[in-house]
């Protein structure tokens, strides 16, 4: 059984990244083994926590994988370890839009069984913080709430008033955060700015929040707390598994198998996927790389900022989210490999582009050449899009076969035209009705981001694709 911890708070602002980031290397550098997670579809949270505990940080998306899958996907991240961290998403009852509590951090927290601590930001406030607390304590009964941290307290006179009002509430506090600009993290348009990007300054804010969670928080009582939750008796979820009970989707030929009678003599065939990484594409699912492993693939990675060439012997291609906007002039000037990518799409190898990789797939991006695989122009917009996505595949592609039905996620402040090619990649069905995205030829590229692990098919035949 895993000790478990989940971060909320009654509002996103409050400090969950801080105090579970700084929780996660903390614990971590007490010696601990820590797993660390996020709920909800956020990839940058992850990196962060990623770097506090050396061990990939994993996301727990209710909507996009179903609650079915939120305990087996943990106990997989989880496996070995002492502790688990779970960092939540909005206020603590929020969610998908109309879909109740769908997705949100409460919802999550029953399904693991984990108590929750909840991070309140005391700045302006002083008794009423009980009343707060209190009210998100009773709101839903399933919901346990173990302890609360104060955070952006301004004094000792202030930690006094905020103490003794909590002290009627029937919930301990477990930590008392002062005011500390050493862990700030910078933002921008579409929150923090990831690991990748600062990786020096990123360990040294991780430390600092380490150090200020020692300092303020009570460590024993938090991991007494974490040592209290049940078992949750969920078989952990195996990609290698996975994987073989979709191999052979519908409509595309089976790679053949070790031991397989009809396969042909001599060394089975391994689809090499090459996968974009660097800093210009830090969006991705640990679960995706496990996934096309487990299908059959040899997975490995490039920089299109730095690399000039595809991987040797690339067959299939997987290009996730990113900001490519922050790095137009980069990519555009690495000419070479906007080529190569070029040539292999007009070979027709299979390739699979999110958000990010849909704009370095377009003609351009704000007037800057790109790879020009897609008749399309792409440019930043002041308007964010942001939200989950019901999809339905209006075509086949190499990811799935039309009328497959996969849920996703939104989050750009950027705009392609046309929005769809002549093929369009999905059909989405909230918030409102419209077609969306590009299939051409071996080409699958979306403004949706998907999470395998929910449509593990998805990945089974991109491999058979690219075989």
């Amino acid at each position: 059984m895993v000790a478990r911890l989940v971060i909320a708070a009654p509002s996103s602002g409050a400090g969950k990244t801080t105090v579970a980031t700084g929780l996660m290397a903390a614990f971590a550098g007490r010696g601990l083994a820590v797993s660390p997670h996020k709920v909800g579809p956020d990839y940058i949270d992850p990196g962060y926590h990623a770097l506090a505990t050396g061990r990939p940080g994993r996301n727990l998306d209710a909507y996009m994988c179903g609650t079915g899958l939120i305990a087996p996907l943990f106990e997989h991240g989880a496996r070995g370890c002492d502790l688990a961290v779970v960092e939540g998403v909005m206020g603590l009852y929020d969610g998908a839009a109309d879909q109740g509590e769908l997705a949100s951090t409460a919802q999550v927290a029953k399904l693991l069984k984990a108590p929750v601590v909840l991070v309140v930001d005391a700045s302006s406030q002083s008794r009423s913080v009980a009343a707060l607390v209190h009210g998100f304590a009773s709101w839903d009964p399933e919901v346990r709430i173990g302890g609360v941290i104060l955070n952006k307290v301004a004094t000792d006179r202030h930690e006094h008033l905020l103490r003794e009002a909590l002290g009627e509430s029937g919930v301990p506090v477990l930590g008392v955060l002062r005011r500390a600009p050493a862990v700030a993290t910078p933002s921008r348009h579409l929150g923090l700015v990831p690991v990748a990007e600062r990786q020096a300054a990123a360990v040294s804010a991780v430390a600092a929040q380490a150090e200020q969670v020692l300092a303020g928080c009570d460590m024993e009582g938090l991991l007494a707390l974490a040592r209290s939750a049940p078992e949750l008796h969920a078989e952990p979820w195996v990609p290698e598994v996975v994987g073989r009970l979709h191999a052979g989707g519908p409509g595309v030929p089976t790679l053949p198998r070790r031991g397989d009678p009809h396969a042909p003599a001599g060394r089975m065939p391994t689809p090499r996927v090459a996968v974009a990484g660097g800093a210009a594409f830090t969006f991705s699912y640990a679960e995706h790389a496990e996934l096309l492993t487990a299908a059959g693939a040899e997975v490995v990675t490039f920089d299109p900022l730095r690399d000039e060439a595809l991987p040797e012997g690339t067959s299939g291609l997987v290009i996730g989210g990113g900001f490519p906007e922050m790095y137009g002039g980069e990519l555009s000037a690495n000419e070479p490999l906007r080529k190569a990518v070029a040539e292999l799409a007009a070979a027709g190898a299979p390739i699979a582009a999110e958000c990010a990789g849909l704009l370095y797939l377009a003609r351009s991006l704000d007037g800057r050449p790109m790879c020009g695989v897609l008749d399309a122009d792409a440019r930043m917009s002041e308007r964010l899009t942001l939200g989950y996505r019901d999809a339905v595949a209006v075509n086949d592609s190499v990811l799935a076969p039309a009328g497959a039905r996969m849920r996703g996620h939104e989050f750009h402040r950027t705009v392609i035209e046309p929005g769809a090619g002549a093929l369009a990649a999905w059909g989405l069905r909230q918030p409102e009705r419209r077609v969306e995205g590009f299939v051409q030829g071996g080409v699958h590229a979306s403004y949706v981001h998907t999470h395998w692990a929910g449509s593990p098919e998805a990945a089974a035949r991109f491999v058979e694709h690219c075989a």
